[in-house]
This record gives structure tokens, C-alpha cells and sequence, in this order.
């Protein structure tokens, strides 16, 4: 089974995958599924009345907004990262959170390197393809490098500015 960097309540960890994903010209498997934005207007109403869990894959050049009344049923948005320059995903993952109050998987998916982690982190991922050899520890220092941050996020972390308020 393919496997995943989840982070839940502050630590990552090397999880199973338990979606499989699924390309437009492949049939659909039994099990879970990540499938792509297109089949899912075509399929996804078909797929979740089956009781499965059901995941979207959402490329960069794709409106995040085209998602928004199917969210409450969506378990997975997997947003792609085409190239490591392409931050469409960032903004993706901070309206999915912030916007839509979306509180399933947001996963990262494509380029995903782990100097990135710590925004990715910090505009609401939760689940990590990386495109290297990373480790779970290699991402929780990478995510955790910067003690102060400047801007409120996703994350919820204290910006620099109240810390010295307080």
C-alpha cells in the first residue's frame, strides 16, 4: 500500500494510504478513490452513493470554488503542485481552510519538496507526497525551522507581533 506523511495533532508520521488514485482513462477500483475534478462532476454523485470515501484531485489552473457545496462529503482534497515555483496550492489550502471551513485531508501532492513545508504547514495541509526521500523527521524540522512567524495562518501559531504584545 502506498504510503503518506500525515501530520495530526503536531507530529508527522509515515501513514498507509488507504485512497487509491485513480487517472481519467483508468476504470474505477473497489476502495476509496482520489479521482480528478472533471470525473468527479461526471461520477462523483455515483460514487459517494456507493459509501465510499471519495477524494478530488484539484490542479493548479482549476477553481478551488467549483468544490465548495461537494465539500462536506469530500474525505481528501489533494491539491497538485506542477512545479515547485507553482504556489496556486498554498492559496488553494488557506481557502479550503480558512473560506470554506473545510476540516478534512488537505493534501499536497506533484513537486512537493520539503523546504516547503513549513508554509504548507502554515496554510493548512495536513498530508504530504513528497517528491524526494523525505522522512517524517526530515519534514517535522523543515516544518518546525522558524520559531517566530509574522503572519497569522492556518496553523493557528501566535504571529511575532502579539507574542510581543504579551
Amino acid at each position: 500500500m502506498p504510503m503518506r506523511i500525515s501530520l495530526r495533532d503536531g507530529a508527522f508520521s509515515l501513514t498507509e494510504d488507504p485512497f487509491t488514485n485513480v487517472t481519467d482513462d483508468w476504470a474505477i477500483p473497489q476502495g476509496d478513490v482520489i479521482i480528478s475534478l472533471t470525473r468527479f462532476q461526471a461520477e462523483g454523485e455515483a460514487l459517494l452513493a456507493q459509501g465510499r470515501k471519495v477524494g478530488v484531485r484539484l490542479e493548479s489552473h482549476e477553481a478551488v470554488e467549483a468544490l465548495a457545496y461537494d465539500l462536506p462529503r469530500l474525505a481528501v482534497v489533494a491539491l497538485a503542485f506542477p512545479k515547485f515555483g507553482d504556489g496556486r496550492a498554498y492559496s488553494y489550502a488557506r481557502l479550503l481552510r480558512d473560506r470554506f471551513g473545510y476540516a478534512g485531508e488537505v493534501r499536497a501532492v506533484g513537486d512537493v519538496l520539503r523546504e516547503q513545508a513549513g508554509y504548507m504547514v502554515r496554510c493548512g495541509f495536513d498530508a504530504f507526497e513528497p517528491s524526494d526521500d523525505s522522512t517524517p523527521e526530515i519534514w517535522a524540522a523543515a516544518a518546525n525551522r522558524y520559531h517566530h512567524v509574522y503572519q497569522r495562518g492556518a496553523d493557528k501559531r501566535a504571529p511575532a507581533f502579539t507574542e510581543r504584545g504579551a
